[in-house]
């Protein structure tokens, strides 16, 4: 055998043995380690098996010492030497099929940022604990999350098979956030079943990624009613949105022409789901297909009023930009609402658009502020002003 021929059967032999054999012995300790082979519930794209975050280190061995002092805690009493605080706020007492009357104890791990939540019996003790959380995979792979807190916990059977489920929406900093970090919302649902609970990771994956997150009234919409707003974000022609419910707010839509991207209608819009308004806004081709899309109300619950919105050149690149101001509302801590001002600038670029973080950072919206004034106040901050 020639020696070049030798050398391409070690290259091959290398690459698999590199990349492809750990990818296997990966997939099979993800099988063996899926928490509902042991009654755990169902986990998958935000709550990723055991063997997926054990990758952190190679040796996973961070990962089980940290179930095994969640496994260790035998009492509530204990969750403060073993390096948890409880979050007082949100500790409930409810009456559950198969437990009986338990308190709701939610606890946040002090070194790993990690949520767990904890059922104590009347006697103290503990009846049943669960990590397995979307909140605790947002950072895959790693040990360090990002949980800071519960926005919100309800009660309620929600596939109607008489037993109380868990609806909660933990609240989480975004590390990617810049140049200032935001707190986002992730929803779970935990259902009851004769053994504990257990959680449908595509249904929690659904509500993450098509921002059902933002209130226990939209999770619980969907999950009881099918009603989801995942169309919103999949959709590919204003035809498909309509058909679905979108309605378009027609006093502030036009057609712009824009230098990189053509001439396009400017659709803002709104659907109404568990009694909130979704805001979003679309930019669509003369052929009626989407050529871009935009979610100015972020985390707010609902589009209380759109101010006004303006394409115009912000940061002097001489290309159309899209301001929005609108005023939001969104249940506190305490289930009542607050209604704020807030705003957006999206800046046009070769590719498509930008969203700011620079002149955000900046200035906080007022509400007595017009789409003009932040116009001129953006400008201000890209170091030039408009005369003409």
């Amino acid at each position: 055998m020639s020696g070049y021929r030798m050398w391409r059967l070690f290259l091959a032999g290398l690459i698999l043995a590199v990349c492809i054999l750990p990818g296997l012995r990966a997939d099979a300790k993800e099988e063996a380690d899926r928490p509902e082979a042991a009654g755990e519930g169902l986990v998958g794209l935000l709550g990723s098996p055991a063997a997926t975050v054990a990758a952190a280190d190679t040796t996973g061995m961070e990962y089980r010492s940290y179930l095994q002092r969640v496994e260790g805690i035998d009492r509530i009493s204990e969750l403060p030497d073993r390096g948890f605080t409880v979050i007082e706020s949100q500790v409930f007492r409810v009456e559950l099929e198969n437990f009986g009357e338990v308190s709701f104890v939610p606890a946040l791990d002090e070194r790993y940022h990690r949520l767990v939540v904890f059922l104590e019996g009347q006697d103290g003790s503990i009846l049943y604990r669960t990590q397995e959380l979307a909140a605790n995979y947002l950072a895959r792979g790693k040990m360090m999350q990002a949980a800071k807190g519960i926005a919100g916990v309800s009660f309620q059977d929600v596939n109607g098979d008489g037993l109380t489920d868990i609806l909660l929406i933990a609240s989480c900093t975004d590390e990617g956030a810049f140049p200032a970090k935001r707190v986002v919302r992730v929803g779970d649902v935990l259902f009851q079943d004769g053994r504990g609970f257990y959680r449908d990771w595509r249904l929690s994956d659904e509500i993450n990624r098509f921002g059902m997150n933002k209130s226990l009234k939209l999770m619980a919409a969907f999950v009881m009613d099918g009603d989801s707003t995942e169309f919103l974000y999949t959709a590919v022609t204003l035809e498909e949105l309509l058909s679905h419910g979108f309605e378009i707010i027609k006093e502030q839509c036009y057609v712009r022409e824009f230098e990189k991207l053509g001439r396009l209608r400017v659709v803002p819009g709104t659907f109404r789901a568990a009694g909130y308004d979704m805001f979003f806004i679309y930019l669509v081709n003369e052929q009626g297909n989407i050529a871009w899309s935009f979610q100015p109300m972020g985390d707010y619950d609902n589009l209380y009023a759109l101010r006004g919105m303006t394409c115009r050149d912000v940061d002097g690149d001489g290309m159309k930009d899209i301001v929005v101001l609108a005023r939001y509302s969104r249940e506190d801590d305490r289930g009542g609402m607050t209604v704020e001002s807030d705003y957006e600038i999206y800046y046009q670029r070769t590719d498509g658009f930008d969203t700011d973080t620079g002149f955000k950072a900046t200035y906080r919206c007022e509400d007595t502020d017009t789409v003009e004034e932040l116009v001129e106040k953006a400008r201000a901050y890209w170091g030039w002003s408009y005369v003409g």
